[in-house]
This record gives C-alpha cells, structure tokens and sequence, in this order.
C-alpha cells in the first residue's frame, strides 16, 4: 500500500512507514478497544476506489462503466475484524453510532474532493456499508445471542435451584413433620398416664406443646423453600411401609397394618407417611388402620383422644396429590364416619405414567384439606 523502498526510500519513509505505525498501534489497542482500533486505521480505509470485491456498468446512468461495488484494500479485513469485534464488545451503542457518523464523514470528503461524481457515491456507500456497518451488525447480532444462551443457562440453573429448594422442602415435611408428630403422641401419652405427679404432667405437657411449635416452624420454613409452579420431587424415602409403621407404634399409636399380598406401590411409603403424621397432628390417640394393595393404599383414623398438636392448612396433602397425579392415580380426603381418610388408587404396576397423563377424580369424592 505505498512506495517501493528501493526504488523511492523518501516516499516509503513518508507515506508507508506511518502506515505501519498506525497499523501497529491498532493492533496494540484493537483486542481491548476495538471502537479506538477503527479510528486509528481511517486513514487506511477503503477510500481508494481503484479495486473493488466487484465491478458493475452503470453506463446507463452515469458515464463510467467499471465502477465498484465494495471497494477492497489490504487493510480492509482487518478494519472489517475490528468492526465485528465493536459490535461484540461494546455495550454503549452511542459510541458506535459517532464513529460510524466520522468515518461517513471522512467518505463524503472524500468523494466531494474527487468532484462528487455519481460512481464515486455508490463506490463509497458500499464500502462504508460492507466495511464497517455490514461486519458491526454481525458482531451485534453475535453478542445478542450469547447474551440469550448465557441467560437461559442462568434460568436453567435457576430452575435447578427451585427443584432443589422443593426437594428439601419435601424431605423436611416428610422426615421431620413426621418425627415431631410422633414426638408429640409421646408427649400426649405420658400427659395422659396415670400415676405422675403434677410436675411431671405439666412437663409433658410442655413437651407436646413444644413439639407442636416446632411443627409449626417447620411448616413456615417449608412455606419459604417449596415453590408452588415445581412439581414435587419424586424421590422415595429409604424405608419400607412395615418399619414406618413399626416406628409409628414405638412412638404410641394404636395402628393395625392390612398388608396385602402382591407388589408395594411406589408411592405407598408417602401416602402412609402423610396419613399417620397427620393423624399424630390432627386425632392424637386415634386408632389408625393402615391398608396396602398393589394399586391402592388407605390410611384412616378414628375419634382424637386428645387436643390436637397443629394448624390444620399444611402443604402435605398439595404435594402429595401432585405426585398422585404425576403417577396416574387419584387422591381423595375428607371426614369419613367419625374420623378421616386417606385414599389413594395408583396403577396396577406401581409405576409413574410414562405419559404423565395424570388422572381424574373420582365422581363424588371429597377433596377437603387435612394437614
């Protein structure tokens, strides 16, 4: 892009050698300030019309016939480089938009300089065009879609988060809610028996009304950690339905266990679960009658013996019913006779429909809460 050195040393110092410092100083600053590389290489920009990336005959319209559509210079893949690279990067649009005004601004110039013909302004707007705003867009246009995949990814782990949070909650109301229930039926128990002093009465008493606070924390928390458009984890708990109830019965509960022969569904353990904690909470000293099927399982309690330990209006039932529902069963609660049910029916095999198609209520069935 300048004179020979050997045949014109004075020309090469003065034309090509600042060439090559501007050309130096762009490559210095154009990775970090790729706006700042693109001015410093205007004087290098394709202002020469002499090449083009093609040539048209616009005879028809003006006098010349080779005029160039894109004009190309040895320097313009890099300016084409570092005009991507504004668009990738930089954030401010304003910025941009002053320097795309300058550079115009020098492109103007030069064509008026060279009398302004028509074939000038078309070579001229097609290089600012392809040279500058063509390769600015597709770095823009880059950046908008790393910026959508970096946020979707975010909102993927974000989601992540919420399930987790669910989860624990879930763990926590069925681990937890269980075992203060449970505490709480002792606490009844020894309220109730006979020969303790007073001291020891109110003691228990405390006891069982601790238990029933802490039972209400616990739902608070659980309140903050479950979201309510996540679907509730399906993972089972690492204990079969006879040690549930054997515990249960250590704790004082009257329960008979029905245990039917043939295959356990998936979801007996958390329906069992959720029957007897809320039958420690909500009837304590009730008989409990536990009945497992393959395809159905029943937990239902009679009178309360005692005051209740809770607040009816948990989230036990809520997550349950969606798991039934996930698994294509049905769920129905409500009073029965002079005590509470819960029924499940489940498919046949115990699995989740792989369809998660859900199932319907039952004609009839009552849907009240008992948490």
């Amino acid at each position: 892009m300048g004179p020979d050195p050997f045949k014109d040393p004075a020309a090469f110092a003065t034309v090509t050698l600042p060439r090559i410092g501007l050309a130096s100083v762009a490559v210095l600053i154009g990775r970090r300030w790729p706006l700042a590389a693109l001015v410093v290489l205007l004087p290098l920009g394709p202002w020469q019309f002499g090449e083009g990336f093609a040539t048209v005959d616009l005879s028809w319209l003006v006098p010349r016939r080779d005029v160039k559509i894109l004009p190309l210079l040895a320097t313009s893949p890099f300016i084409m480089w570092y005009a991507y690279l504004t668009g990738r990067r930089l954030v401010a649009i304003a910025p941009a938009l002053a320097a795309f005004c300058a550079i115009s601004a020098v492109g103007v110039g030069v064509v008026w300089s060279r009398g302004g013909d028509l074939a000038l302004w078309v070579s001229m707007l097609t290089a600012l065009a392809g040279t500058y705003l063509l390769p600015y867009l597709l770095g823009l246009l880059r950046r908008r879609l790393l910026q959508q995949r970096t946020q979707t990814r975010l909102s993927a782990e974000a989601q992540a988060r919420l399930r987790e949070r669910a989860r624990i909650a879930r763990d926590m109301h069925d681990s937890l809610g269980h075992d203060l229930a449970l505490i709480a039926v002792r606490a009844a128990g020894l309220e109730l028996a006979q020969g303790l002093d007073e001291a020891h009465v109110k003691a228990a008493g405390e006891l069982r009304l601790a238990a029933a606070d802490a039972t209400e924390r616990l739902r608070q928390i659980i309140g903050l950690l479950r979201e309510d458009s996540d679907a509730a984890p399906l993972a089972p708990v690492d204990e079969d339905v006879a040690e549930l109830v054997r515990r249960a019965r250590s704790s004082g509960m009257p329960i008979t266990l029905d245990l039917a022969p043939g295959p356990v569904p998936g979801l007996a353990h958390a329906v069992v679960q959720e029957g007897l904690t809320n039958a420690a909470k909500h009837a304590p000293g009730a008989d409990v009658v536990v009945r497992v099927a393959p395809d159905a399982v029943a937990v239902r309690n009679g009178r309360s013996r005692s005051r209740p330990t809770a607040l009816p209006g948990g989230l036990g039932l809520a997550g349950l019913r969606e798991r039934v529902r996930l698994a294509g069963g049905t769920l129905t609660a409500g009073p029965t006779g002079d005590g509470f049910e819960l029924a499940v029916t489940l498919p046949r095999t115990g699995e989740e429909d792989p369809h998660n198609s859900g199932g319907n209520r039952r004609p009839g069935a009552r849907r009240s809460e008992h948490d």
